[in-house]
Order: C-alpha cells, then sequence, then structure tokens
C-alpha cells in the first residue's frame, strides 16, 4: 500500500518541540520569542529544473533547502529558531525522503531551529521553506543604512558557484578536484549566522547574496539612496577558485572571474556596509564568527554603481545579475 500524506510526514519529518510551544501536528505551529525580540521572517523556494539538478544528491538538496533560507536570517542579524516546510514530490521515494530529511535536519541541529509545520502534495519536485528568527527589537540589520564613505564588505568566496554551474552545464571544462570544490560551494554554501549577529551595531546595512553581487548590492542602493564603486582586484580575490596557492589556483580568465564574482548568483555570502573608522570592529565580528570578510569598495553619495580596475578606472563592461523573470 502506498505511504499516505501523514505518514510520510510522521516518519521523515515529524520530531519533538525543543524551543516552540506547538510544532508539527496542529493547524499551527506556536511560538513564542524571547521578551524584547522580533520575529524575523523569510521565505524561499526551490524548483527542480530552475535552482537544482534533477540528480543532485537528496542530502546535499535538504541542506541547501534550508541553508538559502537561514542566510536570510544571516542578512538581518538574526538568530534562527523555526522553520515550516512545503514540499511537493512526483512520488513517494523511501531512499529520497531519507537523504532529504538528514541533509535538512543536520544543518538545522546545527542551527538550533527546529521543523515547526508545512505541507505535502504530490506534483513536481518543489521546495519551499518559511524560517523563523529572533533579533532583538531595533538591532535588524537592514538594507536601508548605508551612508556614502562606508566600506563595503563581502563574506567569505564569490563566484565559485556560478563556476560549478558553468562547468557542469559544459560552457567550461575544469579539473575534476576543481570541479568538486566548486559544486560543493554551488549545492552546500553555508549560511553565516553567526557573522550576521556579530555585525549587530557595527553594518549600517546588510543582506545576503542570492542573485549576484552587482544585482544585490543594487538593492541596497536603492534602498539608501546612495552610490558605490567597487575595486575589481578585490572583488576577485574572493574567489576561492582563484586564490588558492599557486600549484592549486586555476588559470582563469579575467573576463569569466568577474562575471562569476560580479553577476554569478548562488554565492549566499553576506555583503555588509560599514563605517570607515569601524573597520577593527568588522575585523573583530570577523574573527569571532570564524568567517572571512574582505573589503572590496565604498559608498559614494553619486548615484549608481561603479567597477573600477587596478588603476582606478571605471571599467566600461556592464554586468547583470539572475533574474528569475528575464527573457
Amino acid at each position: 500500500m502506498a505511504q499516505g500524506e501523514f505518514a510520510l510526514i510522521a516518519q521523515y519529518f515529524q520530531r519533538p518541540v525543543r524551543r516552540a510551544v506547538l510544532g508539527v501536528g496542529d493547524d499551527c505551529a506556536l511560538l513564542a520569542p524571547q521578551p524584547g525580540m522580533q520575529l524575523a521572517i523569510s521565505s524561499d523556494m526551490l524548483v527542480q529544473g530552475r535552482h537544482f539538478f534533477a540528480d543532485v544528491d537528496p542530502r546535499t538538496l535538504g541542506h541547501k533547502a534550508l541553508a538559502v533560507n537561514l542566510s536570510d536570517l544571516a542578512a538581518s542579524g538574526a538568530q534562527p529558531l523555526a522553520f515550516t516546510l512545503a514540499l511537493a514530490l512526483p512520488a513517494v521515494d523511501a531512499p529520497w525522503l531519507q537523504g532529504f530529511s538528514e541533509g535538512m535536519f543536520a544543518l538545522a541541529d546545527a542551527h538550533g531551529c527546529e521543523l515547526v509545520g508545512g505541507d505535502t502534495t504530490q506534483g513536481p519536485l518543489n521546495i519551499c521553506i518559511t524560517v523563523f528568527g529572533e533579533v532583538p527589537a531595533g538591532q535588524a540589520l537592514l538594507r536601508s543604512g548605508a551612508q556614502p564613505g562606508d566600506d563595503i564588505y563581502v563574506s567569505g568566496h564569490l563566484g565559485d558557484a556560478r563556476l560549478a554551474l558553468k562547468a557542469l552545464l559544459g560552457h567550461v571544462q575544469l579539473p575534476a578536484a576543481a570541479l568538486a570544490a566548486a559544486r560543493q560551494r554551488l549545492e552546500s554554501p553555508s549560511p553565516r549566522v553567526a557573522l550576521g549577529t556579530a555585525l549587530r551595531g557595527i553594518a549600517s546595512s546588510a543582506l545576503d547574496l542570492s542573485d549576484g553581487l552587482v544585482g544585490d548590492l543594487g538593492h541596497i542602493l536603492q534602498a539608501s539612496a546612495v552610490g558605490a564603486e567597487l575595486q575589481a582586484d578585490q572583488v576577485l580575490a574572493c574567489m576561492a577558485a582563484t586564490a588558492g596557492s599557486s600549484a592549486t589556483a586555476l588559470p582563469l580568465p579575467i573576463d569569466l572571474q568577474l562575471q562569476c564574482c560580479l553577476a554569478g548568483g548562488d554565492d549566499y555570502e553576506l555583503c555588509f556596509t560599514a563605517a570607515a573608522d569601524r573597520r577593527g570592529a568588522v575585523q573583530q565580528a570577523s574573527l569571532a564568527a570564524n568567517t572571512p570578510v574582505q573589503r572590496i569598495g565604498r559608498i559614494t553619495a553619486e548615484p549608481g554603481l561603479r567597477v573600477r580596475d587596478a588603476q582606478g578606472q571605471a571599467m566600461a563592461q556592464r554586468w547583470a545579475s539572475f533574474d528569475h523573470f528575464a527573457s
């Protein structure tokens, strides 16, 4: 007999609640933030063929499905609290569900975040997660606080996820070890939750990088009514595939590196701004979170985004970030 919806939920997704007042099983979950805290809420959807390949390892997919949502909480400086899962499945596949749930719960447990509800149905594979976090009232990181003269930073590495996608699509050729490392960045991003919370009171604005640096940074510029200048050489220093030792670094064309770093997408790193006199505090936050950060430019009063080369000249090339509905 085919396994029913509620048996599926009970076997793969129902766990005892730890922080929530009431979790999976009733019509609504009940959450109780600590006094003086605000709820931070975000949703992301992953669709097969659009966001991931059909043959992706289910454990890896479970990790990424939650990671992209935790990245939004990190960008707000929020501590994860709970999440819901809406899952459409073509059919009940026990090994797939086992791997998916294990990957998802491993990351959830690492961040003290519990599944409290959701929905399952039959249909094309589609994963939608809504996360709930908490942040002290008035301390959430927003997109609207950047000021002229602020430094612009990014965490971790840029461009490697896009490089992996290009290789998997056959657009570039990579050595096997390099492809494996880049694919790890594409399929198993690390949500920078510790850095986000460490930046409270330090960063003037922040967001996570999902669609590409130039496009996502543009949201900060628009919300803050400012412009920006990026230093191309500092941006390129963030690409792990080309920043290794001379024995491991890949000799990729500069144009390809710039495309991957500036318009790549799927990085799930934090981009944030901070006043120039807070550089020491930014470095302390980086150390406390055990997450590297790189200063890549500055906020300007002049509107628009300019990328400058090593000689300080504005680069004429334009880069466009990912858009789900672009032609």
